[in-house]
């Protein structure tokens, strides 16, 4: 099955839909703000997410982001499934990370501390993650086993 043609095309429609595109970020040393953005739902919860899929892109991801607001995260899109493991290096907001299927299906959460190079990765193989800010999925009763529903996820 070709996943990735459906992923950049619902991208590519986001940025065409009012998006912004990609820039380039020089030297990580600042919070990258004008990444593309899919809307994403966890039931009946809104979830605007900015999207990282370049290795660059990923890298950075929340770094240096001093706030963030409550329906925002970031969405980081690999190219395989694969055991993903995230740290909070130079990132100052305190994250919870939704490790997710191919499907939409939450694996399992971990809340990450701010500047904590502790790793924390996902219990299988998945191609997206997904940070929000920290209690997000607590408050919104959202556990491992729940579905996000977008154009990533949509069937293929």
């Amino acid at each position: 099955m070709q996943r990735r043609p459906a992923l950049l095309a619902a991208l590519s429609l986001v940025a065409v839909l009012g998006g912004t595109a990609p820039t380039a970020h020089a030297q990580g040393d600042g919070p990258q703000l004008q990444l593309p953005r899919v809307e994403l739902r966890a039931g009946m919860f809104r979830i605007d997410a900015q999207v990282a899929q370049s290795p660059g892109e990923r890298q950075i991801g929340l770094m240096h982001r001093q706030q963030m607001p409550p329906h925002e995260g970031m969405l980081f899109v690999f190219e395989q499934p694969a055991v993903q493991c995230f740290w909070m290096k130079n990132t100052l907001l305190p994250l919870t990370a939704a490790f997710v299927a191919d499907d939409g299906t939450i694996v399992n959460l971990v809340d990450m501390k701010p500047l904590d190079e502790t790793s924390h990765c996902s219990a299988k193989p998945v191609r997206f993650v997904l940070e929000m800010n920290q209690g997000w999925f607590a408050q919104k009763n959202i556990r491992a086993g729940a579905k996000l529903v977008g154009a990533p996820f949509s069937s293929r």
